[in-house]
């Protein structure tokens, strides 16, 4: 099993959603997502797009990178410039990816929808290619 942490700033929107989607989608890997600062709670609308599309998980939370930074991942990818920029390095030299989205919140439910696309569409290919 191949293990993926993908990281953004609050950890509420994009990178739940890619974890979900991850999840979902890509057999053979596990997906875990973080912020460099999080928020501490799931945007509503990135629960309700996940809920909708029949992939949401009780499990799925904002969480810190130091929650996650000792475990070994095979692959980090950062899905907002922030978290591009302030990215650490982890213990093993994990390779790091940066596939870029606009942050949804505070938007319309729209956004999040078209979010929740653009993330499948394009990460999900990127990370087979890449593990």
């Amino acid at each position: 099993m191949k293990k993926v942490l993908v990281l953004c700033t609050g950890n509420s929107c994009r990178s739940i959603i890619a974890e979900a989607l991850i999840n979902s989608f890509l057999e053979g890997v596990e997906a875990k997502s973080s912020g460099v600062k999080a928020s501490g709670k799931v945007n509503p609308n990135a629960k309700r797009v996940l809920e909708e599309n029949g992939i949401w998980s009780d499990t799925y939370h904002s969480k810190t990178i130091e929650k996650v930074l000792q475990e070994d991942f095979d692959l980090v990818i950062t899905v907002c410039d922030n978290a591009k920029e302030s990215c650490p390095t982890f213990p093993k030299k994990t390779p790091v990816i940066h596939v870029g989205f606009e942050d949804p919140d505070a938007k319309e439910y729209s956004e999040f929808v078209k979010t929740y696309n653009e993330i499948k569409q394009q990460l999900l290919p990127i990370i087979k290619e890449t593990i």
